[in-house]
């Protein structure tokens, strides 16, 4: 297994001001970095992924669909052709950067709702767009993850169930979904046997926490969900996924009203920590 740290516990683009953090990621004991991709170009994160590497780390990536205008499952034709460009741009950056993973809720934009569960066109628009991001993707051995979110966050996708479903349905060998121990806290009856019942879908992991601050400080059984990955066979990505206040949009949107942690050193150690407690168990 591989241990990483998502950057977007202090910035939604990477920059030079950011690089320090890869010799304190790199320091603590992770394999690898995961870098959000908002915005930018190939160009950049193709010279972003030299100075990871040599820094002597791997990398994934996480993205979002950002806005009406690039929404893959919209009724719209023209919403629907600017979420296929912003889908390819992704994989393009993921690609150019090196990474080994692509994932995030590249399925719907964040915080919208229609005052109900997924149609059975949007489900079929989602299926069309992702499979063709899935074969543009496999040219270069780029893994995909598409994350359920909670009912809080996006409502056409939330369980483990359904992303399993969107994964037999999309039937790419390179397409999986994202297990994340904070959603499944919320939405599965069981975050832990999910896992088991999932296990060939699931291809990237995020480890986080209840409050979204450092993993083992909360009431998640992280030692039992990194247990029964193991036990199911995944061997791939365990990474870490923390929000503060640093940022005033992400912690808008993450929720974030108060100090959820000491310091992010304390995040990066704790996250490291639980990952291999759960693993040597």
């Amino acid at each position: 297994m591989k241990t990483g740290f998502n950057l977007l516990l202090w910035t939604t683009h990477v920059t030079e001001e950011h690089l320090p953090l890869l010799s304190k990621i790199k320091a603590a004991g992770y394999d690898g970095v995961e870098i959000p991709i908002f915005q930018g170009t190939p160009e950049h994160y193709r010279r972003l992924g030299g100075v990871i590497a040599d820094a002597g780390l791997k990398a994934t990536t996480v993205g979002v669909v950002p806005d009406d205008a690039h929404n893959p499952i919209s009724a719209d034709a023209a919403a629907r052709a600017g979420g296929a460009e912003h889908l390819k741009w992704l994989v393009d950056c993921s690609v150019a950067l090196g990474a080994e993973v692509l994932c995030g809720p590249f399925h719907q934009p964040l915080g919208q709702f229609s005052g109900t569960g997924p149609t059975s066109e949007e489900r079929a628009r989602a299926v069309e767009a992702h499979r063709v991001m899935a074969d543009h993707a496999a040219k270069d051995g780029l893994i995909l993850g598409v994350e359920p979110l909670n009912r809080f966050e996006c409502y056409f996708l939330n369980t483990g169930a359904d992303a399993a479903a969107l994964v037999a349905a999309v039937d790419r060998p390179n397409y999986g979904y994202l297990y994340d121990t904070f959603h499944a806290n919320i939405e599965e009856k069981d975050p832990v046997g999910v896992i088991g019942e999932t296990i060939s879908a699931i291809s990237h992991v995020h480890i986080s926490e209840n409050d979204r601050g450092a993993p083992g400080r909360g009431h998640i059984d992280m030692r039992a969900a990194i247990q029964a990955l193991k036990a199911a066979g995944y061997d791939g990505w365990f990474t870490v996924e923390a929000f503060g206040q640093s940022m005033p949009d992400i912690a808008a949107a993450t929720k974030i009203w108060r100090k959820m942690f000491a310091s992010e050193d304390e995040v990066v150690a704790e996250g490291i920590r639980a990952i291999r407690g759960g693993w040597a168990d």
